[in-house]
């Protein structure tokens, strides 16, 4: 069973203030998630900021007529700088993931760092190539172009990358 990763990079025009109050808030992830996941915060409680120890349960179709019950943990945060959501129940065996805040000139580099392990053994990893990753890459595409459209494109038009491992 092998462990994947994933590093997304996208830069952003704004202050280190507004991308953090935008990322850190748990109800945006429905923002900039596709529609056709049919993303559903299922938590009572939810917080206006990141917390190290916050719980947030979600629902999730990320294939067709698939619906699966999430749970994770904000693990750590360090204010405007990083925080880190782990999975605690859901599809995958391991899931960690980094949102690292990186002061720019012209604005911030908001970088994504994903591990992730897929249960099954050897089926896990062909599922992965098959269609696993694309599904991420599908969600993190779509990602980039909604912070766009709510945060602002980059000056000179650099394209956001993604690098699967």
């Amino acid at each position: 069973m092998a462990l994947h990763a994933l590093k997304a990079i996208q830069k952003i025009p704004v202050d280190i203030d507004t991308a953090w109050g935008f990322f850190s808030r748990p109800d945006n992830l429905k923002l900039i998630t596709p529609p056709e996941m049919n993303f559903i915060i299922t938590s009572p409680f939810l917080s206006n900021k990141a917390y190290a120890g916050e719980i947030i349960a979600y629902k999730v179709n990320p294939f067709p007529f698939i619906t699966l019950k999430w749970v994770t943990e904000i693990t750590q945060v360090k204010d405007k700088e990083y925080f880190v959501d782990e999975q605690r129940f859901g599809p995958y065996t391991m899931w960690h993931h980094e949102h690292h805040f990186k002061m720019i000139e012209g604005g911030i580099e908001m970088t994504d760092m994903v591990y992730y392990k897929i249960p099954f053994w050897f089926i896990g990893d062909i599922a992965n190539s098959l269609f696993v990753r694309k599904k991420l890459q599908t969600i993190f595409t779509y990602r980039f172009k909604k912070i766009e459209e709510k945060l602002g494109r980059w000056k000179d038009g650099e394209l956001n990358t993604l690098i699967f491992y």
